[in-house]
């Protein structure tokens, strides 16, 4: 029966992210997120709320194994990512990446992309 560990290996699979990039999402090391994935440490309370909220991941699944692993389809990482890029950007800068997204949005639709 898989476990805690084990569930949590799977959300990181279904989103296709690297050890690296997972384990900087829920603030942990590498290595110590390699353990965990190995089974040498058990998943603290902390990393299994942090692997939920930050990947969309139904807590319920990831400690009993019920119900599905996302309330609906998984999170996109590409969006993720985006949103992650953009928070980081100032005000004035944010205002611009989102006029630059409406220009490429009316290309698309004029050019049925």
């Amino acid at each position: 029966m898989p476990s805690v560990n084990d569930r949590i290996k799977e959300v990181r699979t279904a989103l296709n992210l690297s050890q690296k990039e997972f384990s900087g999402r829920i603030f942990i090391s590498q290595s110590l997120y390699a353990d965990i994935e190995l089974g040498k440490v058990e998943a603290k309370e902390r990393y299994v709320n942090l692997v939920s909220s930050q990947f969309k991941a139904n807590l319920n699944w990831i400690k009993t194994g019920k119900g599905s692993m996302f309330g609906s389809e998984p999170p996109d990482p590409r969006l993720e990512h985006i949103i992650d890029l953009f928070t980081q950007l100032y005000p004035k800068l944010q205002d611009c990446v989102l006029a630059n997204v409406k220009t490429l949005l009316k290309y698309q639709k004029e050019n049925k992309l």
